[in-house]
């Protein structure tokens, strides 16, 4: 399979487009993706979070003045947890000069990666993988930046999975992250094939726009379109959390997107590295903790049309930074499951062990 193939798989955040929530060219079509479905790893990572902010606070952070470190993301939910780092001076304490480059889609980051063009990507999970198989290993994960964004959505009563039976469900691209996802906690609630209708659609804006014409249609959709969709029709509700269902029945959380970098740089200037990540731990705890600041920045960036609504969606687009250890049992957890339903999707195998940043 060639590179540009393999691509397809990349799920939330591979083709990032958007209709009046997001900038035209700004949705992360997920997949590619709070609930209390990652409760478990979002709750412990913002423990840690906090943790690390009071013990580092007492740390000296190194003078990195001059080092450059040159960063790639994705507009949408993965990108956020970026944007005090990119507006708030106080966050960089490092003196480390980043230079921001936003992407529509995993299709403009992936090469620059590959030309060693981009140092750090904040990419979809599945597509880290991809990558470090198509590099040969020339890249490392070195933090989860975001869990499930994935939701259900209808005007009509959903209280549980089994509840879907007889449905017609409409969703974002097959052999997408979405579409993995679904077919999974489908199946270990005990759905066979034709149990249920599964409606594929190129765009999360057309699931959006199916629901605003037939509100009892059932759409599967990632923030920031659930909130979009339900904010411009009041019948809408979220009537199943998929991260909650996924934690029922896989036991670790759901991971959407994930931050990469070159070994090459890491190898040359890992301090650097470092401090990024306790940057990124910190701007990631300080949009949790004021959406408000955070909407303002993530309309200025395109990642969102309008602060009302990303005000709201915020919250619920589960923004974090893991790493280590919890990192690792997440995102392989995570990757062996789609690896078991289509091999192709993280790359025609499971990463290495060499995959997984753990100082």
């Amino acid at each position: 399979m060639t590179f540009a193939a393999c691509l397809t798989f990349a799920g939330c955040g591979a083709s990032e487009a958007g209709a009046d929530v997001m900038s035209e060219k700004s949705t992360e079509s997920s997949l590619e993706e709070t609930g209390k479905a990652a409760e478990s790893v979002a709750e412990s990572s913002v423990e840690s979070i906090a943790v690390d902010a009071s013990s580092e606070a007492a740390e000296q952070m190194p003078d990195l003045t001059g080092t450059t470190l040159r960063v790639g993301a994705m507009k949408g939910p993965t990108s956020m947890g970026l944007l005090y780092l990119m507006n708030d001076e106080t966050v960089n304490e490092s003196g480390i000069n980043y230079e921001f480059q936003m992407a529509t889609s995993a299709d403009e980051l992936l090469p620059l990666v590959l030309k060693g063009e981009i140092d750090i990507a904040l990419v979809p999970a599945n597509v880290a993988s991809v990558l470090y198989a198509k590099s040969e290993g020339a890249i490392s994960v070195i933090d989860v930046n975001t869990l499930g964004v994935l939701y259900m959505v209808s005007g009509s009563e959903c209280a549980s999975v089994a509840d879907l039976k007889g449905k017609t469900i409409y969703l974002t691209g097959k052999g997408t992250t979405p579409d993995y996802v679904l077919q999974y906690v489908l199946a270990q609630n005990g759905f066979a094939e034709g149990d249920c209708v599964l409606e594929y659609k190129s765009e999360a804006t057309e699931v959006a726009a199916v629901l605003a014409e037939n509100p009892d249609a059932i759409g599967l959709l990632p923030q920031p379109f659930v909130t979009a969709a339900c904010a411009q029709n009041e019948a809408l509700k979220v009537v199943l959390d998929m991260n909650e269902e996924w934690n029922k029945v896989q036991g670790n959380g759901m991971v959407t997107g994930v931050t990469v970098v070159r070994n090459a740089v890491l190898e040359e200037n890992e301090a650097a590295v470092q401090a990024f990540i306790k940057e990124h731990e910190a701007s990631a705890k300080a949009i949790n903790e004021d959406s408000v600041t955070g909407a303002t920045y993530a309309v200025a960036a395109g990642i969102v049309a309008k602060e009302p609504i990303a005000q709201k969606a915020i919250p619920n687009c589960n923004i974090t930074c893991i790493t280590g250890e919890e990192m690792k049992i997440a995102i392989s957890g995570y990757l062996t499951v789609l690896f078991e339903q289509n091999p192709e999707s993280v790359g025609g195998a499971l990463p290495a062990d060499t995959f997984y940043y753990v100082p």
